[in-house]
């Protein structure tokens, strides 16, 4: 019975970090001046502060491209959803 409730908690961590990685991943479009918001700002801040930790290794493993007009492009969130899939299935697995 405790298994199964680990499962979940498991499966219900996993899916908040996806969420958190995509939000902040749409968040890198907007310009940062328009978080004039408190409560946007605070959920900006909550969101870096949690998926940083995620993505910081992988953004060392793999530099951003430069594309046109100056921006870049991060294929930090797309490796670090891959490598929590693979590891969200190995402790499901084990479980």
């Amino acid at each position: 019975m405790i298994k199964i409730y680990f499962k979940g908690f498991v499966n219900l961590l996993f899916e908040l970090l996806y969420i958190l990685i995509i939000i902040r991943l749409l968040f890198s479009f907007l310009p940062v001046s328009s978080f004039s918001i408190p409560f946007l700002n605070n959920f900006f801040r909550f969101t870096y502060q949690i998926t940083e930790p995620i993505l910081a290794p992988f953004r060392n493993l793999i530099p951003s491209l430069r594309a046109g007009g100056g921006a870049r492009i991060d294929f930090s969130p797309i490796l670090a959803l891959l490598v929590l899939s693979l590891v969200r299935r190995f402790l499901l697995g084990m479980l």
